[in-house]
């Protein structure tokens, strides 16, 4: 039996983990390992998490180590490893891990995979934002970016510094709610601005994996919308919320779902015992779709913002943005029987 350990415990971790248990049951993972343990758990299905200090003590260092965490982070790890001896891992890359879990959903009946569906003759049309923020770092290298995606400036209205030709203060918009919203006041302004077939959001960083290939699947195949690959978590999706965000917040969001969306609110405890989450605020969609679901996700933002303490208007914490990806999850695992749905890798771009 060959063995490994995994370095992470998050989801890119768990995701890689699970993906591999299914793909390689032969293979055992012997350890997560952690630069620290504060903010992880102590064990992942039974498999132990332990800092690289305790790994070194119990573990052999011969050992393969996939590097399973963001790849900003993936220099720090390599120098940790190699000053304790650590020379055979294995960095787990957005590419590598795109194709992963192709393969992992390749083999479910749950969630449709972009490239396994046929081909057309004509390529859909898409207008994609990308959002860009002025304090956003210089990219280590140069990267194609597709004629349909389109730079927009998030948070425009707090600054006099320019970054995209198009900005998300231009007409109607909630541009002065970034500190709370982060991408999604792009994704306010492009539902309430622009028009096309397929709509959708990217990151000045992260991106959905779509090749041309895929342009001539969408309109084929009629597709409703393209999500990135579910991540995986441990022991469900309640995980992800309670990590990033305080419960009183939690608990406004729910209050507003009740309010706002009861139907919603009804669903979300059976959705919220799954292992499947949809990260990054990321999607394309037709515009049917994409502006149902703006309608639908931005009174209940708003509404959440009233009702926590302290409200929205009086902090600065993101946490409305994170609220976002637990409330996508939310209306996309509730509607999967009535749309068309298809994945693709998340790309980063470094």
């Amino acid at each position: 039996m060959n063995q490994i350990a995994i370095y992470g415990a998050q989801m890119v971790a768990v995701s890689v983990y699970y993906a591999l248990k299914t793909l390689y049951p032969d293979v055992q993972v012997a350890a997560f390992v952690v630069s620290h343990m504060e903010g992880n758990p102590v064990q992942i299905n039974g498999i132990p998490v332990m800092t690289l200090e305790a790994y070194e003590r119990s573990g052999d260092k011969e050992c393969k180590i996939l590097i399973a965490v963001p790849e900003n982070f993936h220099a720090e790890i390599i120098g940790g490893l190699t000053a304790k001896g650590f020379e055979n891992y294995t960095c787990i890359d957005s590419v590598t891990e795109a194709e992963i879990m192709r393969r992992f959903y390749a083999q479910t009946e749950q969630f449709a995979v972009l490239s396994d569906f046929p081909q057309g003759t004509k390529q859909a049309e898409l207008f994609v934002g990308m959002s860009k923020f002025y304090k956003d770092r210089q990219l280590n290298g140069s990267y194609d970016i597709q004629s349909y995606v389109n730079p927009i400036q998030a948070g425009a209205a707090l600054t006099d510094t320019r970054v995209a030709e198009l900005r998300d203060d231009m007409g109607e918009n909630i541009s002065h709610k970034n500190v709370n919203y982060s991408e999604l006041t792009a994704m306010y302004w492009l539902s309430r601005h622009k028009s096309s077939p397929y709509m959708g959001l990217f990151h000045y960083r992260r991106m959905l994996d779509i090749k041309e290939d895929d342009l001539y699947r969408l309109g084929e195949n009629d597709i409703d919308v393209i999500l990135p690959y579910p991540t995986v978590h441990y022991p469900n999706i309640d995980e992800h919320h309670k990590r990033y965000l305080k419960q009183q917040d939690w608990d406004a969001m729910l209050k507003a779902l009740e309010e706002l969306a009861p139907e919603y609110a009804a669903k979300l405890p059976e959705i919220y015992k799954g292992q499947y989450f949809y990260n990054y605020n990321m999607l394309i969609a037709k515009e049917k779709v994409f502006k149902d679901y703006c309608n639908w996700l931005f009174p209940v933002l708003q509404r959440t913002e009233e009702l926590s303490e302290p409200k929205g208007s009086e902090r600065a914490d993101r946490y409305i943005g994170y609220l976002g990806e637990n409330l996508t999850t939310l209306y996309f695992m509730a509607n999967a029987e009535q749309l068309k749905i298809a994945h693709t890798g998340r790309l980063m771009l470094i």
